[in-house]
């Protein structure tokens, strides 16, 4: 399933959190773990609508490493992993 976010909404893939440590050891799953806040963009949408009705662009692009608020966006799971729907303003940085 192909998403195609609009105007200034991106679509980010939630990098899933590490089960297994430097030294190898195993970290079981627990239902209290804390919620990833990094991701990989996977789509962009055009732009961010203004007032005069032209479109400026994102800043974010398509396979950027971004930090994004803990609580923001509208998560869904698709059949390759999970995902959040942001708009550019709940992006906290790029990771470089």
């Amino acid at each position: 399933m192909n998403i195609k976010p609009l105007y200034d909404r991106v679509l980010v893939k939630i990098n899933s959190p590490e089960n297994v440590t430097k030294g190898g050891i195993i970290i079981p799953e627990n239902t209290n773990q804390e919620k990833p806040q990094e991701g990989t963009v996977a789509a962009v949408g055009t732009g961010k609508l203004l007032d005069d009705g032209t479109i400026m662009p994102l800043d974010v692009k398509e396979g950027d490493a971004v930090l994004f608020n803990k609580y923001g966006g509208m998560e869904l799971s698709l059949g390759d992993g999970d995902y959040v729907f942001l708009t550019q303003n709940e992006i906290l940085g790029i990771i470089e």
